[in-house]
């Protein structure tokens, strides 16, 4: 079986470094849109994906939350740590880091989830659910989420194992 090491052709390299990023650009995405499906059933009062596309504004939004979180999971896979002495299939799918990337999602959304009602809790005063009243809103919420799952999966990326 092939291996990476020294004296792989740079060409090689490269190829395996645009497919590695490419496979975990999609697998990334598919998360946060899973993650957009699960926090409309865990928020069941905020509709996100019915709001936000009654504003162009907040699709806006939406759409540059979506790439900030793609930015951050590409620049991540660039500067994450790459299996040097493995064969080819291991540095394309490294389980260990996929099984972090799943964890990762899995903590990060309950995680957000629960500190979104403990805070919401805690401030009686900023009805967090007020936000279903205004597609810009929601907007801004997701956009959020998803810059903050684009930061989670970053550090998941990145972490050397």
């Amino acid at each position: 079986m092939f291996e990476l090491g020294p004296t792989t052709s740079f060409y090689v390299v490269v190829l395996l470094w645009v497919a590695r990023t490419i496979i975990l650009s999609f697998i990334c995405a598919f998360l946060a849109w899973l993650g957009i499906r699960v926090l409309d059933a865990l928020t069941p009062h905020i509709h996100e994906r019915e709001i936000i596309g009654k504003d162009p504004i907040a699709v806006g939004l939406f759409i540059a939350g979506f790439l900030i979180l793609v930015g951050l999971v590409i620049h991540g896979t660039i500067t994450g740590p790459v299996i040097v002495g493995a064969g080819v299939l291991e540095s394309l799918f490294d389980i260990r880091r996929l099984g972090l990337i799943a964890v990762s999602f899995l903590v990060s959304l309950l995680l957000g989830i629960a500190l979104f009602y403990i805070v919401n809790k805690l401030t009686p005063r900023i009805p967090f659910e007020s936000i279903k009243k205004s597609p810009l809103a929601v907007g801004i919420y997701v956009f959020g989420y998803l810059v903050f799952f684009g930061l989670i999966m970053h550090a998941a990326l990145t972490t050397p194992l």
